[in-house]
């Protein structure tokens, strides 16, 4: 009876660590050797909380195992029992299971990729990367792929990040083990970096988050789902028909945009929040309109017409719109040298790389598309903005909307003259 329980115990124990064993490149990492080996080192580390009875975990094995032997020598791979080392799962904030952090040294941030050996070895180099250039005193460059621009989406934050935004998303729904998830991975990649700011890409393992997959009806992988922006609710969705490489994805979420994107507004410049809101885009469309005592409300309005036409037209670039009175904001003018030209004048400046563009033509809504047409396809002069900063705002009351009014002349007040009658 002896015998039998120690061999029960030894089955335990044996199977608490039965998804990596002795021979695994995967390091066990326990309470008596974490700190060790992880936090007080100077490694880099890709470490997996599991538990034993996790069908999830079971199921990454494979990818994990693949993981480690592709990063021996370069970063460690290491796992953790977090159901039989609960307090040491707690103490790195482990909620659910397989939970999988990077680690340098006493560092730890949550790894949020796809579940495949090339993601774990994408990531794991990329923090080694990170560590050699803080080494260097300098701070990593980026890639013009950065899978963090693709959003990683559970059953958990489904519907915040989703459903409850006004942005517009690309989801896919992917299985880890899936050749045609693992081809259109780095296409997926490159297409959220070329959208970032227009479209987000998002990602869900629909072999974790079942219950996302099954209410969106997925059958098979991958599979792409497009919600429009705006107001959602659980049926705002429709399939994605487009291609699988990046610039089919790009295209298609474009042309989605166009269809879906509101006419920007075209605002009047009043202060500096204003005028950041129009600088926060990739391009910020800035006109002068004439004093309203050279340009009544009707001609006032025509122009501003002009504009709103013209931003609903070009609303897929995502740029902004405003426009201020001549004379009421002289650094904004000065800056993008607006002056010189007669009213209205109109530039269009990127405020990231502090360089604008003038119309020379006319502004007339012929003239203003051609302008921003050559604008769009990388033509046209530029210059730098004037003392290489963004120009101060000037805080202005709005305009009312109607004529202008000439100032009165002040009364006279004959009883306030003492006249002698001889003078008059």
């Amino acid at each position: 009876m002896i015998h039998l329980r120690c061999i029960g115990i030894l089955l335990l124990a044996v199977g608490s660590y039965a998804l990596y064993d002795s021979s695994s490149d995967v390091v066990q990492l326990t309470p008596s050797n974490f700190e060790k080996l992880v936090t007080n080192s100077n490694e880099v580390w890709i470490i997996e909380f599991f538990a034993p009875w996790c069908g999830h975990c079971k199921n990454l094995v494979p990818e994990y195992k693949k993981a480690a032997r592709a990063l021996k020598g370069i970063v460690k791979v290491g796992a953790v029992d977090a159901d039989q080392h609960r307090d040491l799962g707690q103490k790195y904030g482990v909620s659910g299971f397989p939970t999988i952090k990077i680690f340098t040294g006493s560092k730890h941030t949550p790894y949020q990729g796809q579940r495949t050996a090339e993601a774990f070895v994408d990531a794991a180099l990329k923090a080694a990367k990170e560590k050699a250039y803080d080494n260097l005193g300098k701070k990593t460059g980026g890639s013009s792929s950065d899978k963090s621009d693709v959003i990683t989406l559970t059953d958990s934050n489904f519907k915040e990040m989703v459903l409850d935004s006004d942005d517009m998303w690309l989801v896919e729904f992917y299985a880890p083990w899936c050749g045609h998830c693992k081809n259109l991975e780095p296409h997926w990649a490159k297409a959220a970096t070329e959208l970032k700011g227009k479209v987000k890409l998002g990602a869900v393992d629909a072999t974790v988050d079942q219950m996302m997959a099954s209410r969106y009806q997925v059958q098979g992988y991958p599979t792409i789902k497009f919600f429009a922006g705006g107001k959602k609710t659980s049926d705002s969705v429709e399939d994605y028909n487009g291609g699988r490489t990046s610039s089919d994805i790009v295209s298609w979420a474009l042309e989605k945009l166009a269809e879906n994107v509101p006419a920007p507004e075209v605002l009047e410049v009043t202060d500096e929040e204003v005028m950041k809101g129009c600088s926060d885009k990739p391009l910020c469309v800035v006109s002068i309109l004439p004093h309203i005592l050279d340009c009544n409300a009707a001609c006032r309005n025509d122009y501003i017409a002009i504009l709103k036409r013209l931003g609903d037209k070009y609303k897929s670039k995502m740029w902004g719109w405003v426009w201020s009175e001549a004379g009421a904001q002289p650094s904004l003018e000065e800056s993008l040298e607006m002056g010189g030209f007669g009213y209205p004048a109109m530039a269009v400046v990127n405020a990231k790389k502090l360089k604008f563009s003038t119309l020379r033509g006319s502004f007339s809504e012929t003239g203003i598309n051609e302008f921003l047409r050559d604008l769009s396809f990388g033509r046209g002069q530029t210059a730098p903005v004037r003392g290489a900063e963004m120009p101060k705002i000037s805080k202005n009351e709005p305009w009312d909307g109607k004529d202008g009014e000439l100032p009165l002349e002040e009364d006279i007040d004959l009883s306030d003259i003492d006249l002698e009658k001889d003078e008059l």
